[in-house]
């Protein structure tokens, strides 16, 4: 006989939202955590949803792939995204959050839930078949656990290599150098920006590439991969002289209004930075800000003495600096139904970037996912499939045991997977225009999601809408 009370392992963004989706259905929850007793690598605090990179959810508007998937959030009460939108700080055109009050919030909800209790262990081992469980441990998943997973499934997990940006004092920053602007003006003029002359950005380049790199402790140096929507700085220099300033350096879209007139094709061309590197707040103060896209392996000396070198940046304190963590993750396509249930196990739920999706949005929709799923086999309910047309569908789709891009990729080698209009399937009549086809995906996932909503709602109270639903 099944268990009626649900464990998730994990309260991380995952975690978090397939609890309060759980507990908000009705259904008692067991959310396990090991942190303090337990850390990883990567993480600072004990509170739940760390956030342990950026402090951004990506673009905001509905009409991008992040940017939906956080609508469709919305749709179903996501918790994260409710509490993302709470503690938002500018940030031009995305979402991004003051980490410290929103991991904060996220643990205050969840620990006085009355249907929620919270244990703060390591969880050594799989509980059994009887008992409904979601894998929520993310990337940084403990070594005892990932054995035991690795038993179950009789499957070697996937890794690969991903790092951490630094984050300085605001008021150690040169403001006579640094200006504020967002890049082609869209929204408030949210990031610090310190621009670099071509002299300036040469030597920095041959600082980063000569850097002394940390350690990678016990990972296997030759088997090292890095994802590449984050690649650390100095792996990006490596690969050419220009390929920062086409990334994260890159100077086009930002202007400083004391450069005189923007629209004055010579000034323009007279003035314009050779690079860039921009700082985004991480409170909204701006007391603490993050140096975009300088994910980094270097060690901290290194990362002192080079970063310094940037303009504006001559005398920043750190808060924080960069660091590398190996990300685990499984062959979801061989293991998982669309439903996020193992295919060996029916009470057994994965969810999160365990299961092979990138983002924080992204890992909140599955932790959404697995929740509904959870409650409703607590109810003696079949579990469901969101649609395709959907971004968290399609996401779910790739991940799942269903998907048939695999037999398309190379070596057939499953990789992380972001929220992407690439998964989506498409138009009934075909849209030249990009941004006309991406706003057309959006009207289509929103007006399916909400019938999508009603019939699931339904679906709690009723269980003959399955064949509906499904």
């Amino acid at each position: 006989m099944i268990n009626k009370e649900v464990i998730v392992i994990g309260a991380g963004l995952a975690g978090s939202e397939a609890a309060w989706q759980i507990a908000n259905s009705g259904v008692p929850v067991k959310l396990i955590e090991m942190r303090p007793s337990h850390s990883s690598p990567a993480h600072h605090t004990s509170e739940f949803g760390e956030l342990v990179c950026s402090n951004s959810f990506g673009a905001l508007s509905p009409d991008r792939a992040s940017g939906l998937l956080q609508e469709e959030l919305r749709t179903f009460n996501s918790l994260i995204i409710k509490t993302a939108d709470s503690y938002a700080v500018p940030a031009g055109g995305a979402l991004a959050v003051d980490r410290s009050k929103f991991s904060k919030s996220l643990t205050d909800v969840l620990s006085t839930h009355p249907l929620i209790e919270i244990k703060k262990i390591e969880q050594l081992d799989l509980p059994e078949k009887e008992t409904i469980t979601i894998i929520a441990t993310g990337p940084l998943t403990s070594d005892e656990l990932a054995s035991k997973i690795k038993i179950f499934t009789g499957i070697d997990s996937c890794h690969f290599f991903d790092a951490a940006s630094p984050i300085i004092y605001g008021e150690t920053i040169d403001h006579e150098v640094v200006f504020k602007a967002s890049r082609y003006d869209k929204g408030d003029r949210a990031y610090f920006n310190c621009p670099m002359n071509k002299n300036a950005y040469i030597n920095f380049r041959n600082e980063l590439i000569e850097g002394e790199q940390a350690s990678l402790k016990d990972f296997e140096k030759e088997s090292a991969n890095f994802f590449e929507a984050c690649l650390p700085i100095e792996e990006i220099a490596r690969r050419g002289v220009d390929t920062m300033r086409y990334g994260p350096l890159k100077s086009i879209g930002l202007w400083n209004p004391d450069w005189g007139d923007l629209f004055n094709r010579e000034n323009r061309l007279k003035k314009r930075p050779h690079a860039i590197v921009q700082l985004r707040k991480e409170d909204l103060d701006g007391k603490l800000l993050n140096m975009v896209g300088f994910q980094t392996n270097l060690k901290w000396s290194e990362q002192k003495r080079i970063f310094r070198m940037i303009p504006g940046l001559e005398k920043a304190e750190f808060v924080r600096f960069g660091v590398m963590h190996r990300n685990t993750f499984l062959e979801s396509p061989k293991l998982l139904l669309p439903t996020l249930q193992f295919l060996k196990r029916e009470t057994l739920f994965a969810a999160g970037q365990i299961t092979g999706t990138e983002g924080y949005a992204a890992a909140a929709a599955g932790g959404l996912l697995a929740g509904i799923n959870a409650s409703l086999l607590a109810k003696n309910k079949s579990p469901v499939t969101f649609p395709n047309e959907s971004m968290i569908g399609s996401l779910i789709n790739f991940i799942s045991n269903k998907n048939q891009i695999m037999s398309s990729q190379k070596k057939n080698k499953f990789q992380p997977m972001p929220a992407t209009f690439g998964l989506v399937p498409e138009l009934t009549h075909r849209i030249k225009d990009k941004k006309l086809r991406y706003k057309a995906y959006q009207e289509r996932s929103i007006k399916v999601l909400q019938r999508f909503k009603k019939i699931l709602d339904k679906y709690f109270e009723k269980n003959d809408l399955l064949a509906e639903i499904n």
